[in-house]
């Protein structure tokens, strides 16, 4: 019995040893190909801060974020019986922030294909030394990029909600861990500054071995020194549990990966920028409107299971906003954006072949 156990565990090993293997070599081509595609990414994210439409979206965005963080403080220092467990939950559980939020991907993917091809620059762009997934991606990736930018101004809230006191420092706490990551943090810093000269194409991809390298080994040495060491180098104390608060960036990343999938999808499918707002924003509906409509039946029907599996915002009213990680949130987030950037690329093949 004990040797079989122990063959399965080989055996398990091995196979998770494979798929990781796999999944770096993945990473590996895709990060050599974006590389190449590099100038593609940088016109994309620069052409959103020469649009007017992504500064009427941050300014919206940062309005309503603002105004339900305030009702979240509001809550937090009630007295009496009214208040509120998880901050995080009444800001994402809020019905509102997903009316705003289901505007947000349409607008920002609309352009990225339908004006291509309403200008008549997607044929040029395609006679670029570029295959068609590199083109699909350098775009989903730059989109990506702008809408983490939409969430950055927001973790100014978090100190208040997660009643953060001022870090504390320990002198005494170098340890083989803390000296990983600190030795991680300098290599990103010095991969960072490296990548401003306008260095050759061999110079840069070492700089960027070297950001890869300084990530690891500070997300490594990080997550020992916090785990097993006893005394930290830095400590931010808080009166809440931070949990809810990364769980729900999580989410909120993977969510937004998903609703830029179905948007870039239908970006490449129609000329017109409104059709591929209004399409891309009819198809996200289906993510969103269960929420809405919830009617009185038992939590364990069959029914409700499939609409719970379906609404990103019970999703983040139920688990993300509460620090509980659903993995059959992030398999349904992962792979309907993978598939709908799969079917993205087949729409600029079948271009080729017409």
């Amino acid at each position: 019995m004990l040797a079989a156990i122990n063959v399965g565990e080989i055996l398990a090993i091995g196979a998770l040893g494979l798929l990781a293997i796999v999944a770096l070599a993945v990473s590996a081509f895709l990060v050599a190909g974006l590389f190449q595609a590099r100038s593609l990414i940088r016109r994309e994210f620069s052409a959103y801060f020469l649009s007017p439409i992504a500064y009427v979206v941050l300014v919206v965005f940062l309005a309503v974020t603002g105004r339900l963080f305030y009702l979240a403080l509001e809550q937090l220092t009630t007295d009496g019986p009214y208040g509120i467990e998880y901050p995080m939950r009444s800001m994402l559980g809020d019905e509102r922030f997903w009316l705003v939020f289901l505007f947000i991907p349409p607008l920002l993917t609309m352009r990225l294909f339908a004006e291509e091809r309403s200008t008549g620059t997607l044929e040029m762009l395609m006679t670029a030394p570029l295959r068609d997934w590199q083109v699909v991606l350098s775009k989903y990736l730059a989109c990506f990029a702008f809408y983490v930018v939409l969430w950055l101004p927001t973790l100014i809230y978090l100190p208040v909600l997660q009643s953060s006191h001022p870090p504390i420092m320990h002198a005494d706490a170098w340890t083989a861990n803390s000296i990983l990551m600190v030795a991680g943090l300098a290599l990103v810093v010095l991969g960072l500054l490296l990548l401003l000269p306008a260095l050759n194409t061999n110079a840069r991809a070492l700089n960027l071995i070297l950001l890869a390298a300084g990530i690891a080994c500070t997300a490594v040495g990080g997550r020992l020194h916090y785990h097993r060491d006893a005394v930290h180098l830095l400590e931010i104390p808080v009166g809440l549990d931070p949990m809810p608060v990364l769980s729900s960036y999580l989410g909120l990343a993977l969510a937004g990966a998903m609703f830029l999938a179905v948007g870039i999808l239908v970006s490449s499918l129609v000329r017109s920028q409104m059709v591929a707002a209004l399409l891309s924003l009819v198809i996200s509906l289906v993510f969103i409107l269960a929420a809405f409509w919830r009617p009185n039946m038992d939590t364990g029907s069959s029914t409700y299971q499939v609409l719970y599996f379906f609404s990103v915002p019970l999703h983040f009213s139920e688990d993300f906003s509460r620090g509980l990680v659903d993995t059959r949130h992030l398999a349904l987030y992962a792979s309907v954006a993978v598939f709908c950037l799969f079917l993205t690329v087949r729409s600029l093949e079948s271009r080729r072949w017409r």
